[in-house]
């Protein structure tokens, strides 16, 4: 055993046993407990546990790569990721705290006064959650796989044990300070590797302000190498592509069920609100490393490694060759690997690159443990969501009402021990790139529950009929377009796969309109209680008014 594979062995064991730890100690006791921890979070760690549940392994793992890979294309991620989470943290998480459930789909059954309804958006949390757990579980397994070298496959359900447990006997509660502990480890990982490869290539620890000198350089590379340019727009899609990759996870990000729920654990309204402020805080501080990282890995890349002989390769590159993710084979046989002889797959970039820039086996076993840790959190998140789709919105509030306690929570124990079984064993041969995974993922959220929370907030006319009608719509249309353009090359604009989002969610919104416009509308009751959630905690509206509370009594605000 080397140096390398025992300081990273021992990171992963050290925080997995934390992570254990903090489950045993914060078991859920109760059903509010284990699907909105208590209702008793502060907002800085419900921020933390948000920033965790956020940046799975396809933003620590995968975001740098891809942008390292596409370019400015790539950039279509990060900008659409975090202008999805300011349209969530402003247009609906606060009012979604306020009606006081549990699940996103009991806030679709009680808004719209549907059964269906809410069957319904069980089964589509259920399809998202499960999508997006294969690349999570997928992202494990490339990084125990590494660590220990054996196959991909034996590290997934390696990680697939591990969530299984600390998600099953925590529930949200353990899940909740699992992933506090967790954003400490993988921000630490993803920033201490970026700011040594600045320090490393500029002279300068600062990577933010330090990494545009590299892409100038990386500009003067390309043209030497007759190579598209890193920084030239629309390169590897067209701009209709861009756009609606990005649309595609802004709405996707405003629909995720693991996200929404995070925003049930706190007490109240304001409490939702900076919740979602320090969420951006703590998030963007690995986005806005993230083209850092990939600038200067590639940077690395381009210059100590091509060019060089093909007998001659840093030692690193065996090891990954070896896990199926890098090629470096010299297709000219001129003995030199050139730039475009090197194929280097998205998900291992951010893992390969403390090897690359010989940053150390400190480094490089802290960043192995900041990638499990994202993939970790984010995986236990998802597994929450299904069981809550299974245990609450199915199993409880539509075929046994009278179960006890007890019974739901052994339920929801045993819906997230499946759900895991099942999405590692589909992550035993996933069906595309981490990053692509997601990106579907954030489609069929966009398609589905998107347009169902919007209109149901924002407005008052969307009856049961239109949800139900727009809910079907948007998922078979996001779905039906996912696979006529990844297996049957059929495009529109350009558009490939993983913009399939803003077909889907067009067609929810104009069918939830058109249906809710030719039946019968929602009750006088429930319009009011939308309108209510538009306005802060203390407030009420009621018969066309709103009203203030003062302290005991309740006194008028101001007519509507």
């Amino acid at each position: 055993m080397d140096n390398q594979f025992l300081v990273s062995f021992a990171l992963i064991i050290a925080t997995f046993g934390l992570y254990i730890g903090i489950a045993v100690y914060n078991k859920a006791k109760q059903t509010s407990d284990f699907y909105v921890a208590g209702r008793g979070v502060p907002p800085v760690f419900n921020g933390m546990a948000i920033g965790a549940d956020w940046m799975s392994a396809a933003s620590f793992i995968g975001m740098a790569g891809t942008i390292m890979v596409l370019g400015y294309d790539g950039l279509a991620y990060i900008m659409g990721w975090t202008g999805g989470y300011l349209l969530l943290t402003f247009l609906l998480a606060p009012q979604l705290r306020k009606y006081g459930r549990y699940t996103v789909p009991e806030f679709i059954g009680d808004r719209y006064q549907s059964n269906a309804a809410r069957l319904i958006a069980a089964i589509a949390t259920i399809i998202i959650s499960f999508t997006y757990s294969v690349g999570q579980l997928s992202g494990s397994g490339v990084v125990i796989g590494r660590l220990i070298e054996v196959d991909a496959a034996i590290g997934t359900m390696i990680g697939v044990v591990l969530i299984a447990f600390y998600s099953a006997l925590g529930g949200m509660k353990g899940i909740t300070w699992t992933q506090v502990a967790q954003y400490l480890v993988l921000i630490i990982a993803y920033l201490i590797p970026v700011i040594f490869m600045a320090l490393q290539i500029t002279g300068n620890p600062m990577p933010w302000i330090s990494y545009g000198e590299v892409i100038s350089e990386l500009q003067i590379l390309d043209q030497e190498l007759g190579v598209t340019e890193y920084v030239t727009p629309f390169t590897e899609a067209t701009k209709w592509q861009f756009l609606a990759l990005m649309f595609t996870l802004m709405a996707g990000t405003a629909g995720l069920p693991h996200v929404i729920v995070r925003f049930y654990t706190v007490s109240t309204m304001k409490a939702a609100r900076w919740s979602g402020a320090w969420a951006l805080l703590f998030i963007g501080l690995l986005y806005l490393s993230a083209p850092a990282y990939a600038a200067f890995s590639r940077f690395i890349l381009m210059t100590q490694v091509a060019g060089a002989s093909i007998n001659d390769l840093p030692a690193w590159t065996a090891a990954w060759v070896d896990t199926g993710r890098l090629s470096v084979a010299d297709a000219n046989s001129d003995g030199i690997l050139q730039w475009t002889e090197i194929v280097i797959s998205n998900d291992i970039v951010v893992m390969a690159t403390p090897e690359i820039a010989n940053l150390g086996v400190f480094i490089i076993g802290l960043t192995a443990a900041g990638a499990m840790a994202a993939a970790l959190s984010t995986a236990g998140g998802l597994m929450i969501s299904i069981s809550a789709a299974l245990s609450h919105d199915i199993y409880f509030r539509s075929i046994n009402p009278n179960a006890s306690e007890r019974k739901r929570l052994l339920v929801g124990r045993w819906s997230i021990v499946l759900a895991t079984v099942f999405a590692g064993l589909l992550a035993l041969n996933p069906p595309g790139a981490i990053t692509q995974i997601v990106a579907w993922a954030f489609a069929l959220a966009s398609g589905s529950f998107f347009p169902a929370l919007l209109l149901g907030v924002w407005w008052k006319r969307s009856n049961g009929p239109g949800v139900i009608a727009g809910m079907v719509v948007g998922l078979s249309v996001t779905l039906a377009y996912i696979f006529a353009a990844k297996y049957g090359g059929f495009t529109i604009l350009g558009i490939i796969d993983t913009g399939a989002g803003v077909f889907g969610a067009t067609a929810a919104i104009l069918t939830n309109i058109i249906v809710s416009l030719t039946t019968a509308a929602p009750s006088q009751k429930v319009q009011e209680e939308v309108i209510d959630l538009r306005y802060p905690e203390q407030m009420t509206y009621k018969n066309g008014e709103v009203w203030m509370e003062e302290t005991d009594d309740v006194s008028k605000y101001s007519a509507k």
